[in-house]
């Protein structure tokens, strides 16, 4: 009996070591570097600014989002249209960074690699935390 309950306290509490590795995301470590690298150019004082207002100077403006309303839901990933854009889930005429013939920005770069998109997502579904 002893034994039949200790196993369904461990199997019970398996869920609960997993929720907890998942690595933490840092707006300043993990997330900003990658805006630096591939927004930076557009997203202030250039073409990206211009026309949507949207700013990547730090996160006060990254959190503002564009002219027309936020681009971050904290939390919410799926719902933001920051994660949207880079994560290839919208219209490739508006996909950031451009990086198709028919892209409405000017300029091409290259896209964000699966794993920059990543943890942006996860940075976001964690709460987007000025971190």
């Amino acid at each position: 009996m002893r034994t039949r309950v200790l196993s369904i306290v461990i199997i019970a509490t398996i869920p609960l070591f997993g929720a907890g590795c998942s690595k933490q995301v840092s707006y300043n470590n993990d997330v900003n570097p990658i805006l630096v690298s591939n927004c930076l150019t557009c997203h202030v004082g250039g073409e990206g600014t211009e026309k949507s207002g949207f700013s990547v100077q730090n996160y006060n403006s990254l959190m503002k989002g564009t002219k027309f309303g936020p681009v971050i839901v904290p939390g919410d990933s799926e719902s933001s249209t920051l994660f949207r854009l880079i994560g290839h889930k919208a219209d490739p005429k508006i996909q950031m960074p451009p990086h198709h013939d028919d892209a409405q920005a000017g300029g091409q770069l290259d896209p964000l690699t699966e794993e920059q998109i990543e943890t942006i997502k996860m940075w976001i579904d964690q709460g987007a935390k000025n971190n």
